[in-house]
């Protein structure tokens, strides 16, 4: 059992609240890969923002724990109990990259953490930094945050594949029950998508809308094809807003014929789209988007798709959320080929600790921090990734950049 530090305090729950003290000891996964080195940075990063900000009054308590290749190291499997339980009892964490065992017997450690833990919410904001390169004209326009579905969909996919036994009876089955005609040589997969899954995921997404006060909470779906998947997480989300947060949102149809199209005061509009105008929409009326909700695919794709007007991956935060469990991580991989060469952009990494510190409630920590990365950006001090995309900027390694934006603090 690995021991927590004696020098820090737990984070609780308190009702339905957390109670964060003022030296929280926060689990933390190095991570695989270039985690080594973007998490180093990350944490002088965070450390110094915290510093700035609140003086000796608050400190975060790092409490290293172990997944994937120093826990194999460690303790012989890559998943180790002690990491779940430090992360159950300690409630908040960050972690690095992971890689996956090649037939070490799990499909994703990353899944697995999602799904051992019920962290069944993705959640990818996605911003601009003004001197970012960007494929897109009016790259500011992008200011989403993505909430995922994080358990269901094809994480919890169930296939059979081509040519098994066990594929030939699904399609026996199939065919003779429902008189389908699937083709005798296809492999086949399975996907569920239910009420509690949906619900759970949409209600969080409304009430960080309320508490952060958004605008507009778009359900993005396939339902005009997947009709008692996708339709119905659309269906659901509809009735769940109208169940539990009648005062607070209206749905489109309602603005439309109750309205006349003009927005009540003080009301979030909950709309749908469906996913593939939503990838055409998210490029041509970009700033019509504010919070949406997507389950598990859905969600995938178009994080990345938003994340590529505005930088790509390195720029690109995200979080794990249950009902008080967090997750913060990189939304990258490991990049192996990078590893221990202190150059990649610690970025993702980075903001999604900022996530995370607004977690606590510790905002003024992370808007410090935002605003020292978008100075530095402008001084164009950048990592290899944005050096070479950007006309007269200076190449600096990973921890030169995380020295540059403490630097930029004010």
């Amino acid at each position: 059992m690995i021991t927590p530090p004696a020098d820090g305090e737990k984070i609780t729950i308190q009702g339905d609240k957390l109670n964060i003290p003022n030296k929280p000891i926060i689990p933390v996964i190095e991570g695989d890969g270039i985690g080594r080195d973007i998490m180093k940075a990350t944490r002088r990063v965070i450390d110094a923002a915290v510093e700035k900000t609140f003086g000796d009054e608050k400190k975060i308590v790092w409490f290293d724990v172990y997944a994937g290749e120093n826990a194999n190291a460690k303790y012989g499997e890559w998943l180790p109990q002690d990491t779940f339980d430090a992360i159950r009892e300690f409630i908040v964490a960050l972690k690095g990259p992971l890689t996956t065992p090649v037939g070490g017997g799990f499909r994703s450690l990353n899944v697995t953490l999602r799904q051992v833990l019920e962290l069944y919410a993705c959640v990818r904001p996605v911003m601009y930094f003004e001197g970012v390169p960007s494929p897109v004209k009016h790259p500011e326009k992008m200011n989403v945050i993505i909430f995922r579905e994080n358990t269901e969909d094809v994480y919890a996919g169930i296939e059979w594949a081509q040519g098994t036994d066990e594929v030939k009876k699904i399609i026996d089955w199939l065919n003779s029950t429902f008189n389908l005609s699937i083709r005798e040589d296809s492999g086949i997969g399975i996907k569920p998508i239910s009420i509690t899954g949906t619900e759970r995921l949409v209600r969080k997404a409304i009430n960080y809308a309320i508490e952060k006060k958004h605008s507009s909470v778009t359900l993005v779906h396939k339902g005009n094809i997947m009709k008692y998947t996708e339709g119905a997480f659309r269906d659901w989300g509809y009735k769940l807003a109208a169940r539990e947060f009648a005062n607070e949102t209206i749905s489109e149809d309602d603005l439309w014929s109750k309205f006349d199209g003009k927005m009540p005061d003080g009301k979030i509009l909950v709309k749908d789209r469906i996913a593939d105008s939503m990838f055409q929409q998210i490029l041509t009326r970009t700033d019509e988007y504010d919070i949406v909700c997507t389950p598990n695919l859905n969600g995938d794709y178009l994080s990345d798709a938003c994340a590529a007007q505005v930088g790509g991956l390195g720029m690109a935060p995200g979080a794990n959320i249950g009902d008080h469990i967090g997750l913060f991580e990189a939304t990258h991989g490991t990049a192996p080929k990078y590893a221990d060469k202190d150059m990649v952009n610690p970025g993702s990494l980075i903001l999604s600790a900022c996530m995370m510190l607004e977690y606590l409630n510790w905002d003024d920590a992370a808007k410090t921090i935002y605003a020292a990365i978008q100075e530095t950006i402008k001084k164009k001090t950048v990592t290899y990734d944005l050096e070479r995309q950007m006309e007269g900027a200076t190449k600096v390694s990973t921890s030169e950049y995380a020295t540059q934006i403490i630097k930029n603090m004010k």
